[in-house]
């Protein structure tokens, strides 16, 4: 795992978020430096980032938008930061993600 570990501290990339396992490390980043970096990459996806402050600690919150978009079959990775949740759809589901996510917001107005 060092050489995982260091080989990440000696990318010239700058991700939008990343995450350390056992089995290695996950970078968030744009598609077009990966490719300019020569990296592998399994999920295309847009980022939906949500514009609601919501608790870290708050109940059911991305288990109703996340249902929303499974019922629809569209597949979600969820980041939850500090004063935002992101949400990573496959491309060419993010219009179709768009709309169910404004039914949702209408629904809960």
């Amino acid at each position: 795992m060092f050489r995982l570990a260091q080989a990440f501290d000696q990318l010239r990339v700058h991700p939008i978020g990343w995450f350390r396992e056992a089995e290695g490390i996950t970078l968030i980043i744009e598609r077009s430096i990966a490719d300019d970096e020569g990296l592998d990459y399994e999920f295309i996806s847009r980022m939906i980032t949500l514009n609601i402050h919501s608790s870290l600690e708050a109940v059911g919150f991305l288990t109703a938008i996340t249902h929303k978009l499974a019922v629809a079959g569209i597949s979600v990775n969820t980041v939850s930061a500090y004063y935002h949740d992101h949400l990573f759809v496959p491309t060419d589901r993010a219009s179709a993600a768009m709309l169910l996510l404004d039914e949702l917001k209408n629904d809960s107005t």
